[in-house]
């Protein structure tokens, strides 16, 4: 899926801003920065803030309603997904069908928010909180926390005070916060009821109104928020000078870590200052043509990341199977987190979900609805978790199948069977295979597809590679 999202979603242009760059840096006159070197660091500021201008703009759109409906909620609101969505919904590439979203953003730049979750009856759920920036600085859930009723504090950055007693304070480096909650649901009529039931005490209020009364003010709707195309499409379609523009007004109120004082200093040299309005007139009238150029080929470079051998450490490619333990954290490996901010954005900790890709059957061919294919774990092998695994189909634009059983995916809660020797055989395939393999079944569509094997709160033996993902085979 990295690969197609890359070829799909990310061509860029690269070698069009070398171009433009070697056309005119012959012509530039001795200055501060040369037209060359102000493309360079253009482009490393470009990946650098391509997280916070992501959820900035995610934010915006998911809070542009006066009340909440679906995935949407106005500011300091939940917004709650009620089903997994069918087939025929193409709304959300990617849909997940073991976790019901249950959403709030928050801005705690000018007070804390106190975050109140429910007891959830040792059920699964994890509520991360990500910063501006995408890093998860705190991961109330089971695995974490617990699951019994528990309250927090979210304090912003530079807010000093004492909170109530009883009172778990995460501190967020930025006022930009999304609690990207998590519900387990066996998709069941009854486990729904259940799921809404925990979901709807989800609550969050300003510390100034906490043990108070409280009602939420209405959201109200920006109609000037294009809502026709999708966040990524919205970003990378902004010129540099909007871009770097909004950059620096985003870094006043979301600063970023100390570790990141090289770049911002690099950053400062392009006039791209936190707080301060960007002003390009400013610049060499050669430096801005080379500019122009920047947007394409930064994306460009984000979109080649996963695909650099040099970065094997990041990302690993095994029987076909592609996935990545760098999430959620990712101190100044600033391309990295551009690429998830623009592919997964949202992402867990590896310790909370761990996502494997798989795009290529074991011989390295793409997937086809034209054969069948089998997935043999052999014994004692069988994928597990402490929290849950599942095993997805998606179609090549990346939405749910169609099929006679409404199944989407295959996991723990589904009654698998073992063969005689206690060795697990998944059938991946467009018609079914039979009724003695039905329960095992995956179905397919009938032209390109990819498959998501994800595991929630993964065991270590995943995490440091001691079990393996098999390959899946043609069985034809």
């Amino acid at each position: 899926m990295i690969r197609a999202f890359l070829k799909r979603w990310m061509a860029g242009g690269i070698a069009a801003g070398w171009l433009v760059c070697g056309q005119v840096c012959a012509e530039a006159k001795p200055a501060i920065l040369t037209a060359r070197e102000a493309f360079v660091l253009a482009i490393e500021a470009y990946i650098f803030g391509y997280p916070l201008v992501t959820m900035d703009m995610t934010r915006r759109a998911m809070t542009n309603v006066r009340e909440p409906e679906g995935m949407r909620a106005p500011l300091g609101q939940f917004a709650r997904t009620r089903t997994y969505p069918l087939a025929s919904n193409h709304d959300v590439t990617v849909p997940n069908a073991d976790m019901l979203y249950t959403i709030v953003w928050l801005d705690v730049s000018q007070e804390p928010w106190v975050l109140s979750l429910p007891d959830m009856k040792d059920r699964y759920a994890t509520f991360p909180m990500l910063d501006g920036w995408t890093t998860v600085f705190g991961a109330p859930g089971k695995r974490v926390t617990g699951t019994g009723p528990q309250q927090c504090a979210i304090v912003g950055p530079g807010w000093k005070g004492k909170l109530p007693a009883g009172l778990k304070a995460y501190k967020s480096p930025t006022g930009i916060v999304q609690v990207l909650g998590r519900v387990y649901c066996a998709g069941t009529p009854g486990d729904y009821a259940a799921a809404h039931a925990l979901q709807d005490q989800c609550r969050a209020v300003p510390l100034s109104s906490y043990g108070k009364p409280y009602t939420p003010l209405s959201g109200q709707a920006d109609p000037g928020i294009d809502s026709r195309k999708t966040v990524r499409e919205q970003v990378n379609s902004l010129g540099v000078t909007d871009y770097f523009n909004r950059l620096a007004v985003l870094m006043k109120d979301n600063p970023p870590a100390r570790a990141d004082s090289r770049i911002v200093k690099k950053m400062d040299r392009l006039g791209i200052v936190p707080g301060k309005p960007f002003d390009i007139g400013k610049l060499d009238p050669i430096v801005i043509q080379v500019l122009e150029a920047v947007p394409a080929a930064a994306f460009s470079k984000i979109a080649a990341w996963s695909t650099d051998s040099t970065k094997a450490g990041d990302w690993s490619l095994q029987d076909g199977w592609m996935r990545t333990l760098k999430t959620g954290n990712y101190g100044i490996d600033y391309t990295q987190r551009a690429l998830i901010a623009a592919i997964a954005l949202g992402a867990n900790l590896p310790q909370d979900a761990v996502a494997a890709v798989s795009t290529l059957d074991g011989t390295g061919q793409p997937y086809s609805g034209n054969s069948r294919y089998v997935m043999h774990f052999a014994t004692g092998k069988a994928p597990s978790a402490n929290g849950f695994w599942s095993l997805t189909m998606y179609d090549g634009d990346y939405f749910f199948v169609d099929n006679p059983l409404g199944r989407y995916s295959l996991s723990a809660r589904d009654q698998l069977r073992s063969n005689p020797d206690g060795s697990l055989d998944v059938y991946i395939q467009t018609h079914p295979p039979g009724m003695d393999r039905e329960s095992n079944w995956l179905p397919a569509p009938d032209g390109k597809f990819f498959l998501m094997l994800r595991f929630y709160w993964p065991k270590e033996s995943l995490l440091d590679g001691a079990w393996k993902i098999p390959p899946v085979k043609r069985e034809d």
